[in-house]
């Protein structure tokens, strides 16, 4: 998480050092989602399979290394095949994290540890860019990456010394590498169309990539449905409630993938700020996020988690639309503060229900490969929004400040639309589950034992 943002607040100059245009910035923040997003189904089965914590320990250590090959990349080409790299690393860390939460946790306390879980991740997200701008202006971007490597080897220590290992003792022995090398190969060339195509006019070789990607897509979908072992099962997208939760996932995290990739830009080129106080910008939604995501857990396990994964994405929507006011001039305190708060208590109210919504309706036994696909496809629909996102809105370079900032405006505009279109989408297909017999407690206001429901049959929540 902290990666992520460091290298968003970064880009404007490692454009500027290493003599990237927006293609090539597009592609240093898409080679490590492209890797990630292939490979964490795979890396979710591994985990299931050798031990989640094994593989987060192992992930962890590769994505160091590869960080410390982003440190020293003399030119683009190399930083973005180190980036790429480091997208492997992710893929085997990402899913032990929730999974690990899902296996250990009580069922009571699995929303309130995955709202922490939100918390956190917040957390690093907000330091990162703070952390990162710092770095960028006082020393050099290089140390963006760099700053990961304490940070593994603190990791890896917490991670044998107090995590325990986990595993799905009836994961088949198979692993679906066919699958894996098809997502690779897919993603990549559509990837590859999308980010190239508009900048090249679609020459013929560019059409052909954007045709070859979404034929190796359907491969891979005929492979998973044929494997004995599939990387992606796609028996779990029968459950209602876990497929429709995947896709408010789709659509949120896409809206946010694209506009924070272009805010730091946006803040930097258009409204003048250095790389620290691009990377504060975003700081508020450190504290809402450490402050409210458990609390935002707790609340859906009270109520269920449909009210606020409806309500969640269309404030956050409200937020992006607020984004507008940002441009030449802005004021922080007015323009840009007010735009950060109202996001972020809508995508706090959004998270860690929805997680805890897609761990619930996978269960226990499939908890890795059930992170997995939550993971890839938030990682996916964010590599997707930065490839297509600057096309929508007619963006194709970062040289002309009034130009990208005219293009930012309408990209806050359509990534509101998504959020908003990602609230309905969980009103109309998000159901409370039923609760359980003797959930229902009648409490007495004086200091008495609650009174169970005396009722033999459940009782089904409110819808």
């Amino acid at each position: 998480m902290i990666d992520g943002t460091v290298v968003n607040v970064a880009l404007p100059t490692i454009s500027r050092e290493l003599g990237l245009d927006l293609a090539g910035l597009q592609w240093t923040v898409n080679a490590y989602a492209l890797t990630l997003s292939a490979l964490l189904l795979l890396g979710g089965s591994l985990g299931d399979r050798l031990g989640r914590r094994r593989v987060f320990v192992i992930g962890v250590i590769w994505f160091a290394a590869a960080s410390l090959l982003c440190g020293l990349a003399p030119n683009g080409a190399v930083l973005i095949a180190a980036r790429a790299l480091q997208g492997v690393g992710g893929a085997l860390l990402t899913p032990g994290s929730l999974a690990i939460i899902e296996a250990t946790f009580v069922p009571e306390d699995r929303s309130a540890a995955v709202g922490a879980w939100s918390g956190l991740g917040g957390v690093a997200a907000a330091i990162g860019p703070v952390v990162g701008g710092y770095l960028v202006q006082a020393f050099s971007w290089r140390l963006a990456f760099l700053i990961n490597l304490p940070v593994a080897v603190i990791v890896v220590w917490v991670a044998l010394r107090h995590v325990p290992e986990s595993r799905n003792e009836h994961a088949p022995a198979h692993l679906d590498v066919p699958g894996a090398l098809l997502a690779v190969v897919g993603l990549g060339l559509l990837v590859l169309a999308l980010t190239q195509g508009p900048r090249d006019g679609w020459p013929p070789a560019t059409v052909g990539s954007l045709l070859a990607g979404l034929v190796a897509l359907a491969a891979f979908v005929v492979v998973e449905r044929r494997s004995p072992g599939p990387m992606l099962p796609l028996d779990i997208f029968r459950r209602r409630q876990f497929t429709v939760a995947n896709l408010v996932t789709f659509v949120v995290y896409g809206a946010l993938g694209g506009s924070l990739f272009l805010l730091p830009i946006e803040l930097q080129r258009v409204v003048g700020f250095s790389p620290v106080e691009a990377g504060a910008a975003l700081l508020p939604f450190t504290v809402v996020m450490l402050l409210l995501s458990a609390r935002a857990g707790r609340l859906a396990q009270r109520f269920g988690p449909r009210l606020p994964m409806a309500a969640g994405p269309v404030l956050a929507g409200a937020g992006f639309v607020l984004m507008v006011r940002i441009g030449p001039g802005s004021s922080y305190l007015t323009d840009v503060l007010p735009a950060v708060l109202v996001m972020s208590l809508g995508l706090t109210l959004t998270v860690a229900p929805l997680t805890a919504t897609v761990l619930a309706a996978a269960g226990e036994e499939n908890a890795g490969i059930a992170s997995a696909i939550n993971n890839d496809v938030a990682r996916t629909a964010g590599l997707l929004a930065v490839a297509l996102l600057p096309v929508a809105v007619g963006l194709t370079d970062t040289a002309h400040p009034a130009a990208f900032s005219a293009g930012f405006h309408r990209a806050a505009l359509v990534t509101a639309a998504l959020c908003a279109a990602g609230g309905l989408l969980a009103a109309v297909g998000i159901r409370n589950p039923a609760a359980p017999i003797g959930e229902a407690l009648h409490n007495c206001p004086i200091s008495a034992p609650a009174l169970r429901a005396a009722s033999p049959q459940p009782t089904p929540a409110r819808r």
